[in-house]
């Protein structure tokens, strides 16, 4: 039975720090939302044994859950900042009941089941918790867009009230400063910046924020993504002189890229 915004503040009370409280709070007020956006199959319930990471767990039966549509936010102190994001999931979940959904529940390729996770047979959504706390990033690979904007939407208010991670300014890269995108690469970042050129080279497009298009900072669309993105109203030709915020994985092809595979990686912040 879904838990009631009354039912959440007796629990607090008793049991949870004041901050929690009021983030789950205002998740179960929009939990109707939550549900409807990301209601997925059930893929079975348990209890948390342990915690291993920022968004793993290993249930009582065994089975470790990967918390989908959820990334680790990078961090230039790894060690002291993988520590408080796993104690900010430990306090949420450990030793609670959950149930797990999603619309695919094949393990991963380090047997993690991949899900997304509600509390105590509620509306409240782990990683909406978490987003909220500024603990987490929204993925790209949410395929769902009415789940999308659930996860979204507590980001954003995370980033507004700056909360965790949004509390450095530096939690956002700017475009523009491509050394400091490099030394995240492998990881999973949020850059903003202004399109100087949009490009075009055989099955790509770049999303050129540098002068020197080797060099500089570049999002890439391979031409299969194009329809996509038009459908969405996008002219990628549009984007040029646009600031975007662009979220995803950072790799090295001269200077440093983000592809983006999914027309929900890139968010308009203005017309110049």
């Amino acid at each position: 039975m879904p838990s009631s915004p009354i039912m959440i503040e007796l629990r607090c009370r008793r049991r949870a720090t004041i901050s929690l409280c009021g983030l789950a709070l205002a998740v179960a007020a929009a939990g109707p939302a939550i549900a409807a956006g990301c209601s997925f199959e059930t893929q079975g319930e348990g209890r948390v044994a342990a915690v291993i990471d920022a968004r793993t767990f290993r249930l009582q039966d065994g089975r470790e859950v990967r918390l989908a549509g959820i990334e680790p936010v990078f961090s230039e102190k790894p060690a002291a900042e993988a520590a408080n994001r796993i104690s900010a999931l430990a306090t949420i979940v450990a030793g609670r009941d959950v149930t797990l959904a999603g619309e695919d529940d094949t393990p991963d390729r380090y047997g993690r089941q991949p899900a997304f996770v509600f509390l105590e047979h509620s509306d409240t959504l782990v990683q909406s918790l978490l987003l909220a706390q500024g603990e987490a990033l929204v993925s790209s690979t949410v395929t769902s867009r009415d789940c999308a904007s659930v996860l979204v939407a507590a980001e954003t208010a995370a980033r507004e009230a700056k909360r965790g991670t949004w509390a450095d300014p530096a939690a956002i890269k700017n475009a523009e400063s491509a050394d400091d995108i490099l030394a995240g690469i492998g990881r999973f970042m949020v850059v903003e910046g202004k399109v100087l050129s949009v490009r075009q080279a055989g099955a790509t497009t770049y999303l050129n924020f540098g002068r020197n298009w080797t060099r500089g900072f570049a999002v890439t669309i391979s031409r299969r993504m194009i329809g996509a993105f038009e459908a969405a109203g996008i002219a990628l030709k549009s984007l040029e002189n646009r600031r975007i915020r662009v979220r995803g994985w950072v790799e090295a092809r001269g200077g440093p890229r983000i592809e983006a595979l999914r027309v929900g990686q890139i968010e308009l912040l203005g017309e110049n």
